[in-house]
């Protein structure tokens, strides 16, 4: 019997409350990828993604590396 992975039960839409920890919180991250968002966000993927383009419409954060299977991103500084 293989270990049982723990099931995530993550949102798949935002609430409030996570949507206004989104704009406040994320753009002071160091590092943004959609897999740390998904998890210190507790949502799904594909939101992940979009709070990350939404982010980057707002200007609060910029691309670092684009790769088709892995974005990074950091807080947009001015340097």
């Amino acid at each position: 019997n293989g270990k049982q992975k723990e099931k995530v039960n993550n949102m798949v839409l935002f609430d409030q409350a996570s949507d206004d920890n989104l704009l406040s919180e994320v753009p002071k991250y160091k590092l943004i990828t959609p897999s740390i968002l998904s998890d210190r966000l507790r949502v799904n993927g594909s939101l992940a993604r979009r709070a990350i383009k939404d982010l980057m419409a707002r200007g609060s954060i910029r691309m670092i590396s684009a790769h088709s299977s892995q974005q990074i991103y950091t807080r947009a500084t001015n340097t």
